[in-house]
């Protein structure tokens, strides 16, 4: 419940405030070709297209699954449907994050909340 207040919480203070738009980060997913326990691996990258760091990058993750484990340090899974990325740090202007995960279908893994940061 309080990782749910705290997303809600990010929710509400992004919209407006900042110089980054949730526009400003692109999630591309593509095939790798490997096929694991009979499910597709699909490579995920996360772009900042901003001028401006990130923080705090929310991204929808409702009923995300993976065979392969995925580093709690790239995306925190919760419960709720919502995912972490990169939890406690920024993702810079013009970064880049990247993961693989392993199922039969492709999630969306759509952003709904950051926070920029510019120095």
């Amino acid at each position: 419940m309080k990782f749910l207040t705290i997303i809600l919480f990010f929710v509400l203070v992004s919209e407006g405030y900042g110089k980054c738009l949730l526009r400003d980060i692109s999630v591309t997913q593509t095939r790798t070709g490997v096929i694991v326990n009979g499910k597709l691996e699909w490579s995920v990258t996360i772009t900042n297209k901003c001028p401006c760091a990130q923080t705090n990058v929310i991204l929808n993750c409702t009923g995300f699954q993976s065979l392969e484990s995925i580093d709690p340090s790239v995306l925190t899974l919760s419960h709720t449907g919502f995912c972490l990325l990169t939890p406690g740090q920024p993702i810079n202007k013009y970064g880049i994050v990247s993961f693989k995960y392993t199922w039969e279908k492709q999630f969306s893994l759509n952003p709904i909340s950051s926070q920029s940061s510019c120095s």
